[in-house]
């Protein structure tokens, strides 16, 4: 069931014109779409969500959106891994409805579904994706794309090859700058401009293995980078869960990760175990002197600083896109949104990567424009999904929102007036193990105060946080005698959405999902 539409002229309906707000004329045209997606880029590396790098690695950029538009504090994934969530998006489904539940195990994405780029396209927008794609399958429901192939759909930073409408296309050079060049070149000399336009707008950055532009190598020389507060986490009474992964920054960064130079001479199997050690926990430094805490802050900082030097070319092109709309005339009548497939560790915890239901992984950047519609500097603070992107973005363009989306339209959030009710609770899971990271399959619910996780599949363990007085997520509550009440009232709603969301099932049923195809170590 979906909220009732944002479009309030009657008569621009009709005529398939939109408008975002009572304000405009009823024969406004359609609004533009921009939608862009960065891969792991986590919302406190973003300088707009106030966090402990927005002094030391600001994104103006982007933050322009939050200032311009508005910033959403508490938008989440379903499935906080790479291709599942893409395919959330873009159907507005969970994974268990739009059957892509994991990147392992040679899944592909199903592309006969009905997604929100074929509705805009159906409705008379042009469409088109540049960028990364990461889903197996060729794109449908796009006029023109262009997208990385090679590394499982990774693509690579440097020299990447790309599928041009079912062409191969090399190009050397950075990846995350081709991105910024695919995007203006169509809106300037590619798409149909009789149309309104949608336009999917993805970076390979900041995903790992997190190689930088060689112009921002040395970006953050002679500085150290603030360490998280859950840096040292020993995971105390979570030993089963957080304490079981292998995605820790001390024992599973490897020699590659740090991008560490092999000694000459190693043929391709003795580079490639060179490469990877660290997997196993093996100590090493550029010195092979440091150990313990020293090891564990030196490799933090050749990571986060990898790290945000690619987001840094990923602000920058950001920046030349919307250079490009103001230059154009076509920045008053776009929405833009920025926004990334997950959330990521950057050393909370211990960790780098996603998958837990934790919120460093579980929430995602969301910042969206639109001039004179929307008003600037708005902080959005209810709860949000990612299934709720293409419905809001149908909304917003006047097109009905299909039945099957389970989404629902948050685009009566952005205005102050008659927003009516909204959820109060949002549902997860995630399904990918023991490839890779070794994370448990696990399900739960968080509301605006509490977060109960069931880990599942060859553990049986059920993990309750209190988010207002331990915001980092430390201190497993489960089993104390006072909160049996709470999380029965907990149980109870987190059944109603299973049974909301059609992922009601027995626990027998969900191991056999991820049993699918598992990959080994």
């Amino acid at each position: 069931m979906h909220r009732k539409s944002f479009i309030i002229p009657m008569l621009a309906l009709m005529l398939a014109f939109t408008a975002f707000s009572c304000q405009q004329d009823a024969e406004s045209i359609r609004p533009n779409i921009i939608y862009i997606m960065s891969d792991d880029h986590a919302a406190h590396a973003i300088s707009a969500y106030e966090g402990i790098y927005k002094d030391v690695a600001p994104t103006p950029n982007i933050d322009r959106l939050a200032a311009e538009g508005a910033l959403f504090t508490n938008t989440f994934c379903t499935n906080s891994i790479c291709g599942p969530s893409r395919a959330s998006i873009l159907t507005g489904k969970y994974s268990h409805q739009n059957g892509f539940y994991k990147n392992e195990g040679g899944v592909q994405f199903d592309g006969s579904q009905l997604t929100f780029p074929k509705v805009l396209k159906e409705a008379g927008y042009t469409t088109a994706m540049v960028g990364k794609w990461h889903l197996g399958s060729e794109p449908t429901g796009f006029d023109y794309y262009k997208y990385h192939i090679l590394s499982g759909g990774q693509g690579t930073y440097w020299n990447p090859k790309y599928n041009e409408n079912g062409t191969e296309v090399p190009e050397t050079g950075y990846a995350t700058n081709f991105a910024g060049d695919f995007a203006i070149d169509w809106l300037e000399n590619k798409r149909d401009k009789s149309k309104p336009f949608c336009l999917l707008y993805q970076f390979k950055a900041p995903h790992r293995p997190w190689e930088p532009d060689s112009i921002y190598m040395d970006l953050f020389e002679g500085i150290e980078m603030p360490y998280p507060a859950t840096f040292n986490d020993d995971y105390s009474g979570r030993e089963l869960t957080a304490g079981n992964t292998m995605m820790t920054i001390e024992n599973h960064l490897t020699r590659k990760d740090l991008k560490m130079t092999p000694p000459p001479g190693l043929s391709g199997s003795e580079l490639f175990q060179w490469e990877r050690t660290g997997d196993k926990g093996e100590p090493f430094s550029p010195s092979d002197t440091l150990m313990g805490l020293d090891l564990k802050k030196w490799k933090y900082q050749k990571y986060i600083k990898d790290y945000l030097a690619c987001v840094r070319s990923v602000d920058d092109n950001v920046g030349r896109l919307l250079a490009y709309l103001d230059e154009s005339g076509l920045a008053e009548n776009t929405i833009v949104i920025y926004t990334a497939d997950q959330g990521f560790y950057l050393g909370d915890h211990g960790w780098y990567d996603k998958r837990f239901m934790y919120e460093e992984s579980l929430r995602m950047p969301f910042l969206i424009r639109y001039p004179g519609n929307i008003d600037a500097g708005q902080k959005i603070q209810q709860l949000t999904l990612n299934i709720d992107f293409g419905p809001t973005l149908l909304d917003m363009a006047g097109v009905k929102i299909p039945d099957e989306m389970q989404g629902e339209s948050f685009a009566p959030l952005l205005q102050e007036e008659d927003q009516g009710e909204w959820r109060d609770a949002v549902y997860y899971h995630y399904y990918e193990y023991p490839k890779w990271h070794q994370v448990q399959p696990h399900y739960g619910i968080r509301t605006d105060r509490y977060k109960l996780i069931h880990f599942y599949f060859d553990v049986d363990v059920w993990e309750l946080y209190d988010l207002k007085e331990d915001p980092n997520e430390m201190t497993n509550l489960y089993d104390l005698p006072d909160n049996e009440a709470l999380i029965e009232n907990l149980k109870t709603k987190l059944g109603q959405l299973q049974e909301q969301y059609g992922d009601a099932i027995s626990l027998d049923e969900m191991r056999k999902i991820t049993s699918e195809n598992m990959t080994q170590y």
